[in-house]
This record gives C-alpha cells, structure tokens and sequence, in this order.
C-alpha cells in the first residue's frame, strides 16, 4: 500500500542487490525475517522509496539480533496417532498407492520422518487480496526446507486458501519422498501433516466429505488422494502452536519470538 515516489534506475539496482543478500540470510537459516523479506521481493520491478526504507528496518533488526544457530535433531517425534484420522478410502479412490521408484536403491540406515507445519494467511494481500503461503518442513527433528510465497490466484474464503497451501505442500512432500527413496533413505510411514483450520482438516481425512466449490476440486482431490495414498496423514494443531504461522504474514515481536525460539537458539 506504499505510495512513496518510484526508485530512481540505480537505486532499484542497489534494492535488488541487497534484498538478494536478505534472500541468502534466508536460504542459511534467518527464517526470523523470511515473511517480510517474500512481502518485498514481489517489488523487485518497481521498488518504492517506502520499500528502501523497509530494508534498511530490516538491517536495523539484524544488527540488534546479530546471532542465531539453528539446532539439527536427529530424534524422533512420537506420535500416539490419536491426532490422525484412519479412514477406508476405497470406495472414492480405488486402487490408489504412493508412487513408489522401482529403480530405486536398497534403503541404508534408520528410517526418517517427515513433519510439516503449513499455513495460510487468506487474502492478505491488501493490493491483490492474494494470500500468503507458508510451510515448515522437519526431516525428524531437524528443520530442512522453508517456504513462503503468494499464491497465484485469488481465492474467495479461507477454505480455498488453505487448501492451495497444502497443495503445495503436498507437492514439496511428494518429491522430497521420491529423492530420499533415490538416495536410499528409508521413509518412516506417511508425512505428517499440521494445519490449524479444522474444516480443512476434516474434508481432506474423511471420505464422506463433500466439496461445494468447483474451482477448489484440483487442489481438493489432490490432497485427498495423496491421503488415500499414505502419503500424507492431516492433524489439527492450534494457531498457537503452528510454526508456519510466522511465513504467512508479519507476526508482532512477542509472538515472532515464541515461534522463533523453537527453531533458532
């Protein structure tokens, strides 16, 4: 919503080259600044002076928050499975299996699990009223792979929203489980999957559940399936407790804190 006057030719080089430095500090691990670093980076083409000004507050966190580590965990987390839904999903897909590589090698070592936080903020774009999608995925304990972006389309409700998040997510998953299983790494079962919207939890682990929005049918039955499949299994967490929350849109320095604290030391 910044209304300040357009960058001059260098200085749009210069707020392009700085916001892909902030691109690296996220690639190495600041997910501390990862939601605002996506927000500006859709201004990459015709940066404001307002945008400039948001880099250098950025910088300025930085500076007072100069250290941080990022702890890999190789432990488990145990599930008493009561958080997941088991359902007979023969009758809506039959015949569905994970796409499994035949050509793939024996697998070596201890399995792996997969765990995935995602979420979304529902049109909170005030521009576009595009949302924002966030993911958080743990191989075990460790946190390996981040994801923040807007979505492409403009979607209605916070249904629809959230089901584009965990398309994509379901895709991230997808091929990371095919790239493990090539590099001989056992998978320990279907991913699990947290979401803090109840609705989407339930339409995507209950078979009886019906869609009422068509648009919503590719990312629907893409899920859906992937769940019939084993691929995946979906639990209801609370939006306290989701870490995804903190890639959808900017969190208050509290709040920020406590998420970030279980990632970052």
């Amino acid at each position: 919503m910044d209304v300040s006057p357009l960058l001059t030719e260098d200085s749009v080089h210069y707020y392009q080259s700085q916001l892909s430095i902030f691109q690296w500090m996220v690639e190495l691990g600041r997910l501390d600044i990862y939601i605002n670093v996506a927000m500006l980076s859709s201004f990459l083409m015709q940066p404001r002076e307002g945008h400039l000004d948001a880099l250098f507050h950025i910088y300025g966190y930085l500076k007072e928050h100069t250290r941080s580590t990022m702890v890999f965990d190789d432990g488990y987390i145990h599930w008493n499975g009561d958080e997941f839904s088991i359902a007979d999903w023969s009758d809506f897909y039959p015949g569905a299996i994970e796409d499994i590589p035949k050509n793939a090698p024996p697998p070596r070592g201890l399995p792996v699990q997969l765990t995935i936080f995602v979420d979304a903020d529902h049109a909170g774009n005030r521009m576009t009223r595009r949302s924002q999608t966030g993911i958080l995925l743990y191989l075990n304990k460790a946190p390996i792979m981040w994801y923040s972006k807007a979505q492409r389309t403009v979607e209605t409700s916070t249904f629809g929203s959230e089901f584009v998040a965990m398309k994509v997510a379901v895709e991230i998953i997808k091929g990371l489980r095919h790239k493990l299983r090539m590099m001989g790494v056992q998978i320990d079962g279907p991913a699990n999957v947290l979401t803090n919207n109840n609705t989407m939890v339930k339409n995507s682990t209950v078979p009886s559940q019906t869609i009422h929005k068509k648009h919503n049918a590719i990312c629907y039955h893409f899920v859906r399936e992937a769940v019939a499949t084993n691929t995946i299994r979906i639990a209801y967490i609370p939006t306290t407790e989701n870490l995804a929350d903190m890639f959808t849109k900017p969190l208050g320095s509290t709040k920020l804190h406590l998420f970030i604290q279980k990632i970052l030391y």
